[in-house]
């Protein structure tokens, strides 16, 4: 594998790949940088060994490169890698450097990172066609994994989105919904545990660790159990387990808003003041109608139609008519001066309201169980798309009103706090005292810092997590925040740590949905079609299941035809999701099937037909 990047993406992508898919990795970095990598991937140019697990570990090899030109990838041996990720922080370098390396290797699987979508989308395109001319006949589903554009806003918002609800980042997203490794303690006697989707592990320990690192190592202890079948669960009541649970929203629903699509209601167009004051009006016209018909013998219609001619002063004045027809003239023209100005006070009203329906609104005042977002940049406007399409409230708070997250929160409808969120009232305006979690999601460490401690002022158990980019500082600052709020919740994540899981799954091929670390163990998520793996085609679901190497979780109900080659970056329309996660164990596999299963790395290596440590895969092209 080899890995090309300038930024802590690219640093923390290889680790990814050595630790937890035991792969070769190659790492170009810019000279700067080539001391740091070294000291932190380990680039000893021999293997090492992991004393608790007994694990071999193979080194990365670092390639200095100002830029990934073909000398430099041809000095990382691209042409004989079975996959090449380029993570630059600019879209043009990672553009540049994917169209020399499909020249250099045509059957080469190609991860780019790229923030512009639409620029992303028709390269995968065009990247794939260059592949499929270079090598005629590739098969289908080598050639939607031949190339990944991914970005690390959209993959790491999931996992964001996961801290903030759940207090997680052991987080697998498949067709658009978000799933978790829940850490349950061992019951209590007499207390059924919550089985969740399936239970994936049997912890060595029964304590969580106060640190967020869940199922501490104890040598002493049995280990951990991966998979396991519901005998070995029943007779293990004194251990935690890990179980698949999928994340959901929770809080108060939110209140209908139609102004920003088709159609408005009366309430929010017209006040009821203004309600109540035309309600007068067609009553006042309705008695003066009945009085006509009763008191001058017209007719029902008729007599409407004269009233209505005096209240809008369109009739001829009532000079030679009995005084009764008079009196009630009268009274109309007096209903009509009423009425004219109600009109004009309605038209100016709903014009206003249709104006404000464009510009940000302002927090509620009972507004309450919502998340507090910092942040409206490339990160922070990935958090919010996938924050409201779980329909949870949200209160934005963004300094700089031409952000690229603005005109989305419009758009959505999301209250925004325009201000400076370490000035005194910003986050009181953005109700953070009622607020079940914060997200500190700005480019400034400082900001995110000055925040939360500002926040934790207002409210103390207030769920909080924090964006810091350096490492040792997040650590001090986490440890420091637990010890002066021991009962409160306090993440701080990476979004290059968080993005890194999803590009080397990509890498590893796009069956690969992601990786969840079980105290010094993994499992990995995939789907896999059922045609030509004889552990499964013909098989019921109880029948596929092998304790400890793999368990189907869920089965793909799309059409062949109509799947979509990437369930780990889908869109999350629910109308469109395929997967069906409650199946019998009697369910039998058929050919055309395709299954998303976890598997232990072993268990994986044997489905797909390579070795347990990744020196051959039979995923990649060539």
């Amino acid at each position: 594998m080899v890995v090309c990047g300038d930024d802590g993406l690219a640093h923390r992508l290889a680790i990814e790949l050595r630790e937890v898919y035991r792969q070769r990795v190659v790492l170009v970095v810019p000279a700067e940088r080539a001391g740091e990598e070294a000291a932190d991937t380990g680039t000893t140019g021999t293997t090492d060994t992991d004393t608790l697990s007994g694990r071999t570990v193979v080194p990365v090899r670092v390639v200095t490169a100002p830029a990934p030109t073909t000398e430099a990838m041809l000095r990382a041996e691209v042409d004989r890698a079975a996959a090449l990720a380029l993570v630059y922080e600019d879209d043009e370098t990672n553009l540049r450097a994917a169209l020399a390396a499909r020249r250099l290797s045509p059957g080469l699987r190609l991860v780019v990172r790229m923030y512009n979508r639409k620029l992303g989308q028709h390269l995968e395109q065009l990247l794939d066609q260059a592949a499929l001319v270079a090598v005629p006949g590739l098969d289908r589903a080598v050639l939607d994994a031949s190339t990944t554009v991914l970005s690390d806003a959209d993959t790491a918002a999931p996992a964001l989105v996961a801290t903030a609800l759940a207090d997680t980042n052991k987080v697998v997203q498949a067709d658009g919904l978000l799933l978790r490794a829940a850490e349950h303690p061992a019951p209590d006697r007499g207390q059924v545990p919550d089985p969740g989707l399936c239970t994936l592990a049997l912890l060595s320990s029964t304590a969580a660790d106060p640190a967020g690192f869940e199922g501490s190592y104890n040598a002493g202890a049995p280990a951990p159990d991966l998979l396991p079948d519901d005998r070995t669960v029943r007779g293990s009541a004194a251990r935690g387990t890990v179980v698949l649970e999928a994340v959901r929203r929770e809080g108060p629903a939110l209140p209908p808003r139609r102004l920003a699509r088709r159609g408005a209601p009366l309430g929010k167009v017209f006040s009821a003041r203004l309600r109540w004051a035309l309600a007068g009006i067609v009553a006042a016209v309705l008695a003066l109608t009945v009085a006509t018909t009763l008191l001058t013998d017209e007719h029902v219609l008729h007599a409407a139609y004269l009233t209505l001619l005096d209240l809008f002063a369109i009739n001829d004045p009532a000079v030679d008519e009995p005084p009764t027809r008079q009196v009630l003239q009268l009274l109309s023209g007096l209903a009509g001066l009423a009425l004219l100005p109600l009109l004009v006070a309605g038209a100016l009203e709903a014009l206003g309201t249709f104006r404000t329906a464009g510009a940000l609104r302002r927090p509620p005042r009972g507004l309450s169980g919502h998340i507090v977002l910092l942040g409206l940049g490339k990160v922070g406007a990935r958090v919010l798309t996938r924050l409201r399409e779980l329909d949870i409230p949200v209160v934005c708070v963004e300094q700089d009103p031409d952000a690229r997250g603005i005109a989305l929160a419009r758009a959505l409808g999301v209250p925004v706090v325009l201000g400076d969120v370490t000035e005194d009232g910003v986050l009181g305006a953005a109700r953070v005292h009622r607020a079940t979690a914060l997200l500190a999601l700005t480019s400034s460490d400082t900001t995110n810092l000055e925040a939360t401690l500002a926040a934790r002022a207002l409210k103390s158990d207030l769920r909080v997590a924090l964006r810091l980019y350096d490492d040792d500082f997040a650590t001090a600052v986490y440890r420091t925040l637990r010890s002066a709020h021991p009962q409160a919740v306090t993440r701080s994540r990476s979004v290059s740590h968080l993005a890194a899981p999803a590009f080397a799954g990509a890498m590893m091929g796009r069956q690969i949905l992601g990786a969840i670390s079980v105290e010094r163990k993994v499992l990995l998520f995939a789907a896999l079609p059922v045609a030509g793996h004889p552990q499964f085609e013909g098989r019921t679901v109880a029948e596929a299941f092998r304790p400890g190497g793999w368990r189907v979780l869920a089965l793909d109900t799309a059409r062949p035809e109509a799947r979509s080659p990437d369930l780990a970056n889908t869109g999350h329309d629910p109308e469109h999701q395929s997967l069906l996660w409650d199946l019998h164990p009697g369910h039998v596999l058929h050919h055309q099937d395709r299954v998303v299963i976890a598997a232990t790395r072993r268990g994986l290596a044997e489905l797909l037909g390579s070795s347990p440590d990744g020196r051959t895969t039979a995923t990649g092209l060539r």
